[in-house]
């Protein structure tokens, strides 16, 4: 039987798993994580679903159903959301389920212990178990306790986990009311904060007995929490740990402090004496080949993953955002290589992720599979929502589309297999105020999330205004405006592009069709012919006009 192609996003459209984790268990491969909603106000509104795929076949995704639910934890409904998992296969044959819970936009997230689930099967569904402890029953609550990962490291189990803010290296710490920031984001006194020789804050390891929840060995920092003057000075560890052995190395993977990107450490050790390797992944492409935050090439923000080798090939399973949000993430991967010095080159995010090879050059595309979309100016998210307009992956119902398409967006699918092209179809159509997607839930613009939107603005405040006007405020405090005018009488098109600089192989006009579709929801096919070589090339459409649009579907003829 033929493979099927297989996409970024990898599952469902309709499915939002980001912080994944996937593991081989048998002869396929799970893949666990938080589950956000569609279109949510907050991380992980979801109980927890697992997807999995034969280890042979990479395109064909099972959905495996629900294997935890929120409200099997104790402490629900005080805290609702199960935020990023991990699963690991204990010494006695069972599957075990590590998690923290958390409330709305993080709130709580930091002050619980580790719960963990159990069931017989990798796919579930888990029982609640407890929570880590130590021998006199004891809860654990050492450090921060977050984003927990499992490694069953020949028969040693190992839990990793923990945050980490620059708070404590200020020197001026504990009088710059940093001290009261952490008492209240981890719900610790200032006395139990100060008690550490070293700190709160930092990548942690406990060694638990065979049952999975005692403590066997005090939990311990595994790189340094001062990172000044060590190789982790400029991509500090923020969360998302995650552990692999790679033959007779430890690869610790986690979330550095710039937020969207995956970086890696190696050590001989599985709890000393690591160093930074570099960056694996950004979900804005932030890094690769010099490319500068400026330049990202799309919204940025939170990501979450880990590295996993199957059939001999590595991947790198992150996740990406959608809805002008941290709150609605979705899962990717690509593949990755090891060098034969143990290093990992950054790799490019495409749309082929673990399809096996390029996408075929011909046939229908979600237009959602877009692995680069940017306007020249998108903002970073890192526990966000946005209500200004940017062109973003969203929904209507069913209708997956890419809205909010503007004056000089780039849209870029990387890779497809080209073979005698002879035209490009859009299905789309204008953005007006019956079809665009106005989000009706809470506002919430993080003190990290930067939106240079435009004038280059911190996004302190946001508030819709009325029909396309809104209010927001500069790092001087001042109020600005952005008004949305169209201008109907400028020629909207799209260019089409193997490389965002190159020549124009195409153009595809779009004409008003508003007389003929007054609700403006029905989509349209643009069509135009295009002078693509054979061969592997990316396809970028750039869009020109004053009117908005949204995009459903590429076809290629």
């Amino acid at each position: 039987m033929q493979k099927k192609q297989v996409y970024n996003p990898f599952l469902p459209l309709n499915e939002y798993i980001p912080d994944g984790e996937p593991h081989i268990f048998g002869d396929r491969v799970y893949l666990y994580g938080s589950h956000d909603k569609e279109g949510g106000y907050t991380f992980c509104m979801q109980d927890y679903v697992v997807y999995s795929a034969p280890v042979s076949d990479l395109s064909d995704w099972r959905y495996e159903g629900v294997s935890y639910k929120a409200s099997q934890d104790p402490i629900y409904p005080e805290l609702k959301y199960m935020y990023a998992p991990d699963v690991v296969k204990g010494n006695d044959g069972k599957y075990y389920l590590y998690y923290c819970m958390g409330g709305d936009y993080g709130q709580g997230g930091y002050h619980n212990p580790i719960s963990v689930a159990v069931s017989d099967s990798p796919a579930g569904p888990f029982s609640y178990l407890g929570n880590i402890k130590y021998a006199d029953g004891s809860v654990m609550k050492k450090y921060v306790c977050f984003d927990p990962a499992a490694l069953n490291d020949d028969g040693v189990i190992r839990i990793y986990y923990g945050t980490q803010y620059g708070y404590e290296e200020e020197e001026d710490f504990l009088t710059n009311g940093r001290l009261e920031e952490e008492v209240e984001m981890f719900g610790r006194t200032k006395e139990e904060i100060l008690s550490y020789p070293d700190s709160i804050n930092g990548a942690i390891m406990v060694v638990l007995e065979d049952d999975m929840l005692t403590v066997k060995e005090e939990p311990k920092h595994i790189i340094p929490y001062k990172v000044k003057g060590t190789s982790f000075e400029e991509h500090p560890f923020f969360e998302a740990s995650s552990m692999r052995k790679v033959d007779d190395k430890y690869y610790f993977i986690y979330s550095s402090w710039l937020n969207h990107e995956l970086c890696y450490a190696v050590s001989d050790y599985p709890d000393r004496d690591f160093t930074y390797g570099g960056t694996i992944v950004s979900n804005g492409d932030v890094g690769l080949n010099g490319r500068s935050e400026a330049d990202k090439l799309n919204m940025t923000g939170t990501t979450h993953g880990s590295i996993i080798k199957i059939n001999n090939q590595w991947y790198v399973f992150f996740h990406r955002l959608t809805h002008k949000s941290d709150y609605s993430r979705q899962a990717c991967a690509e593949k990755i290589y090891i060098e034969d010095d143990g290093s990992i080159e950054q790799v490019e995010i495409t749309s082929c992720g673990l399809n096996d090879g390029p996408l075929k050059g011909s046939g229908s595309y979600p237009a959602v599979i877009a692995c680069n979309l940017t306007n020249g100016h998108m903002p970073h998210g890192s526990n966000c929502i946005y209500p200004i307009p940017f062109p973003n992956v969203t929904n209507l119902g069913e209708d997956r589309f890419i809205g909010e398409i503007e004056d000089k967006t780039l849209i870029g699918y990387k890779y497809f297999d080209f073979k005698t092209l002879k035209s490009v179809g859009l299905l789309a159509r204008f953005e007006n105020d019956e079809n665009k997607v106005v989000y009706d839930g809470p506002i919430r613009i993080d003190e990290r999330g930067t939106g240079d939107i435009g004038d280059e603005l911190v996004m302190l405040e946001s508030k819709l205004m009325g029909s396309g006007e809104y209010v927001y405020k500069d790092k001087e405090n001042t109020l600005k405006k952005n008004i949305d005018k169209e201008d109907d009488n400028k020629e909207c098109y799209f260019d089409i592009k193997i490389e965002p600089d190159g020549d124009i192989l195409g153009k595809i006009h779009m004409q008003d069709i508003s007389q003929e579709d007054e609700d403006g929801f029905s989509w349209k096919l643009f069509e135009s012919e295009a002078d693509i070589p054979d061969g592997t090339h990316a396809l970028y459409l750039i869009y020109h006009g004053s009117k908005k649009v949204q995009l459903k579907e590429v076809i290629l003829k």
